[in-house]
């Protein structure tokens, strides 16, 4: 069935008012004051003056129904709709395609309310820095009572996180505050899935981060989005190794897969899982701050990369559910670094070793070498995996913030690597040479 046929189904009007109310819980002398004040929702009639309604109205419904469990009157909720509607209609004509009959992802905010929001934003912001919840908790409140989920979600959370986080890295912002705001938005958002509407949608969407990623941010606000547009989606939370996602395919036969990973790390375990379902034909999406130093993501990870931005992850996850079967290219050959990945695994204890020995003998604080040991070692690990060595200069400024939450001062990196550098040389055969170059280049940078 093509789009076209799609959206002709949806717009059929075939429910009369007895399933439509069976759909959505509202009752029958509400939807009609609507239709009386509001115009909306606008049911065919039969001919004998019965209401008709189509697969598109009930969606419709059960969005205003959400809507207003938020907090937001009904006036304002169906002003939304139509704004979102013909949002979406200008979008589908500036492109030659036929206007959906589903808003896009997130509603444009009226004008002169995203100030409030930005004010609301920073109000979050310190309450989180200041640990206090039940503020953090007040402005959230309000927020939702003034604004749509998806916007408060996307442009308060999400874009309060990341501003948290980029003060974490420049050390204005301590390793805890980031943790708390994370936790309060992450309780939220399980709050907001838990109460969502049942899917009306038939596909079934996997969602979980990638193995040894416990950052559940990212892959929770899809979840809440894609449930918004009424998919089936199974969340599996943090960590999921890939013998146990592959028993949950078989049983479920998803239509998509979709994982995230914030870590260089934990991208390396996202490429197993993408090999793992690439032979087993299951399409996968795949996103988070791990590849947005990527310049061409799917070079590394066989899959559908979700981009930067969410409502353009929500139109590609569209667009790989119209399509029959998976269109993943495998990965852009690059040269294989196995023999050097298996060199530094056999040596890498030795390596540290010789450093912690340097670190004794210089006087160095040992305060958290082992930690930072085991971190760069395992990012040094991804990059081989991944098949690009350059890859672990993405991850010096997170490693050096790791560092400054540790208390080492910011020369102590320097002296690290040097180290690291060294014991590199004695212990790394000629196979993991690379790993030495990159070593050397980057101290020289």
């Amino acid at each position: 069935m093509s789009r076209d046929d799609k959206l002709l189904e949806r717009n059929r009007p075939v429910y009369n008012l007895k399933a439509v109310v069976k759909e959505t819980g509202i009752k029958p002398p509400t939807l009609r004051a609507w239709e009386r004040r509001y115009g909306f929702p606008n049911p065919s009639r039969t001919e004998g003056g019965h209401r008709q309604y189509s697969q598109s109205d009930i969606e419709a419904l059960q969005w205003l129904s959400a809507r207003q469990d938020d907090g937001v009157s009904i006036s304002h909720a169906i002003d939304l709709w139509r704004s979102r509607a013909e949002a979406a209609e200008g979008s589908a004509a500036a492109n030659g395609l036929s206007a959906a009959a589903e808003p896009a992802p997130l509603p444009p905010l009226p004008s002169g309310e995203h100030v409030q929001l930005d004010e609301l934003g920073q109000e979050w912001m310190a309450a989180c820095l200041a640990f206090d919840g039940r503020a953090a908790e007040g402005v959230l409140a309000r927020a939702f009572a003034l604004f749509p989920p998806e916007v408060v979600c996307v442009q308060l959370l999400q874009n309060g996180l990341a501003e948290i986080g980029q003060a974490w890295h420049r050390g204005e912002a301590t390793l805890q505050q980031e943790h708390f705001a994370s936790a309060l938005s992450v309780q939220r958002l399980e709050i907001l899935i838990a109460s969502a509407a049942p899917p009306w949608r038939l596909e079934t969407i996997i969602i979980a981060t990638a193995e040894g990623d416990f950052h559940t941010f990212g892959a929770l606000l899809f979840t809440f989005l894609l449930r918004r547009q009424g998919w089936r989606i199974i969340y599996l939370g943090a960590s999921v190794p890939a013998q146990q996602l592959e028993a949950t395919i078989e049983r479920l036969q998803p239509q998509l897969v979709i994982l995230t990973s914030q870590l260089l790390r934990t991208a390396a375990a996202l490429k197993e899982v993408a090999e793992l379902l690439q032979r087993l034909g299951v399409k996968l999406a795949f996103g988070g701050a791990a590849f947005s130093w990527m310049e061409e993501p799917q070079r590394y990870i066989p899959g559908h990369f979700l981009g930067h931005s969410l409502e353009g992850g929500v139109q590609l996850i569209r667009s790989l559910l119209d399509q029959p079967a998976d269109t993943a290219l495998p990965t852009i050959p690059v040269r294989s670094l196995s023999e050097a990945l298996k060199a530094y695994n056999e040596n890498r204890a030795f390596v540290e070793v010789t450093v912690r020995a340097a670190f004794v003998t210089s006087g160095k604080p040992m305060n958290q070498l082992a930690s930072i040991n085991r971190d760069f070692g395992e990012a040094i690990a991804a990059a081989l995996t991944l098949g690009d060595i350059k890859l672990l200069g993405s991850d010096m400024d997170r490693i050096g913030a790791l560092l400054a939450a540790f208390g080492w001062p910011g020369a102590l990196l320097r002296e690290y690597l040097v180290d690291y550098h060294q014991a590199a040389r004695i212990h790394l055969g000629d196979s993991a040479k690379i790993i030495v170059a990159w070593l050397s280049g980057i101290l020289s940078d």
